[in-house]
Formats: C-alpha cells, sequence, structure tokens
C-alpha cells in the first residue's frame, strides 16, 4: 500500500486526501470527499461525494461509504479531551447514506468496531466505544448509544434506539421503532419501547442455515426460562441441564447471567 497512487485509483480533482493518509489499490473517491491524514483505507473500496473520513480510522478491503457520511469524528462525550482514539470497519462493510461513526474514548477502551460484511443504512448513528460483529445490518436511522454491543448477524429495526452499555446478542431481531435499555439475549425478537421479548428468532436463524432441532432447543430454552420456571435463575440451570450438549443454549443462558443491565420479560 502506497500513501496515495492516483494511476490505479479514480480520485475526483475536487477530492481533499491530506498527507500522511494511505489509501489500497482500485480506490474510488467521489467529489468534495475529504481524507484525514492518519485514515487508512484498503483495497477496491468506493467513497461517495461529500464523505469525511478522519482521526485515526481503518477501513478494510471492498468496503462502500456512501455520500455524506461521516467517519471517525470526535465522540459525543464531555470527557473527552481529544485523545488518539480509532475507528475500525471490517472488509466488505456498507455505510449507506449520512450515516454518522464516532471513534472512541479513552476510558471505552479507545477502539469503535465495526465487524466485516456489515450493512448500515442511512442515517445510522453509531457512537463512541460500540463493537459490532459481523454481518449486522443497522436499518435506516438506527441509533447506538455510546459502549453498545451487538453480536454477529443480529438486525437492528429503523429508528430504533439502544440506551449505551446495553448488548444485543447474535442473530436477535429488534423490530422496527423499538427502543431498550437492557440487554437483548442471543437468538431472541424484540419489540416495542422498553418493551418483553417475543420468542425466538425463527425467521431468522432458518435462513441463517441453523438447523431444526438447535432451533427447537432454544425454543424449549426459552420457555424454560420465562415461562416454565420459578425464577430466571431458576430456569437458566434448568435449561442447562435440559441441553447440555447445545452450544447455542449455553450462549443464550450464558448471556442472561453475564448481563449487568438485565434483559426484559419473556412473552
Amino acid at each position: 500500500m502506497t500513501e496515495i497512487d492516483k494511476k490505479e485509483n479514480i480520485i475526483h480533482p475536487t477530492a481533499v486526501l491530506e498527507k500522511g493518509c494511505k489509501i489500497g489499490k482500485n480506490i474510488k473517491i467521489g467529489p468534495y470527499a475529504i481524507i484525514g491524514k492518519d485514515v487508512v483505507i484498503g483495497d477496491n473500496c468506493t467513497i461517495g461525494p461529500h464523505v469525511v473520513i478522519e482521526g485515526k480510522t481503518t477501513i478494510g478491503n471492498f468496503c462502500q461509504i456512501f455520500q455524506f457520511a461521516s467517519i471517525g469524528a470526535a465522540p459525543q462525550d464531555i470527557t473527552y479531551k481529544g485523545e488518539e482514539t480509532a475507528v475500525e470497519i471490517g472488509d466488505y462493510t456498507i455505510v449507506r447514506e449520512s450515516v454518522t461513526i464516532h471513534r472512541g474514548t479513552q476510558k471505552g477502551g479507545g477502539v469503535t468496531r465495526i465487524g466485516k460484511c456489515c450493512m448500515i443504512m442511512a442515517y445510522c448513528h453509531i457512537a463512541h466505544d460500540c463493537k459490532l460483529g459481523e454481518g449486522v445490518i443497522m436499518a435506516n436511522v438506527a441509533t447506538l448509544g455510546g459502549h453498545v454491543e451487538i453480536g454477529d448477524h443480529a438486525v437492528i429495526g429503523g429508528l430504533c434506539a439502544i440506551h449505551q452499555f446495553c448488548r444485543i446478542g447474535a442473530y436477535s431481531f429488534m423490530g422496527g421503532m423499538s427502543g431498550t435499555n437492557k440487554d437483548i439475549p442471543p437468538f431472541c425478537k424484540y419489540q416495542g419501547q422498553r418493551s418483553n421479548l417475543f420468542g425466538i428468532n425463527v425467521v431468522g436463524l432458518k435462513r441463517a442455515g441453523f438447523s431444526k432441532e438447535t432451533i427447537e432447543a432454544l425454543r424449549e430454552a426459552y420457555r424454560i426460562v420465562f415461562k416454565k420456571a420459578p425464577t430466571i435463575t431458576e430456569g437458566l440451570d434448568l435449561a442447562d441441564k435440559a441441553f447440555p450438549h447445545s452450544k447455542e443454549v449455553k450462549e443464550f443462558t450464558s448471556f442472561i447471567r453475564a448481563s449487568k443491565r438485565g434483559v426484559p420479560a419473556g412473552e
């Protein structure tokens, strides 16, 4: 990777690439885009018009950043005093129009991280120190407070709002216009404002290729924890005993046990 090789890339003459930035091969950068001095962009990426990428931001290969996105700006945290922190975006991730992604804070680990193959739709906001796994989908105007963690292949519906420090488990589904200040366990469905869980995300799990046996085990574990057992704690123990060899059930129960904010009630 060279700093700037205009022979291998298509860079609009109005784009501003500050001295020190590093870009890969087969890069397209549109009109009036601004690439900061500490930015690193991998191969085969497309950066749209009026995009601003600043700070210590690293973008993987085959990423697409659409017009007016802002990546790597200072965090919206009153304790931030200009410390050097970062944004990392994995390969094949798509960032749509007017998305904002802020860099981390020292107290939050210093990095806002987005995994491979994510789809961040228009007008979404990803605050400082958030961590997104692989294959996460955020629909339009979904908003994450600081320090939110989202597991692999979770889907966050449009206009959703997630409170800072919440965790959203892998393969979970959060319906549009929902809000939560609690953790959402993996494999589950959630809908509403400070609402309840609504069972296992069966459709999503089928699409992801989970076996019928695994899905049924998760559905029964959910019933045990939220409907059959006298308490959540007893339900978690009973679910583990009922499915001792299921790694998915273990992930489900371990997530709930580790929750510091608590999880919603289950319908």
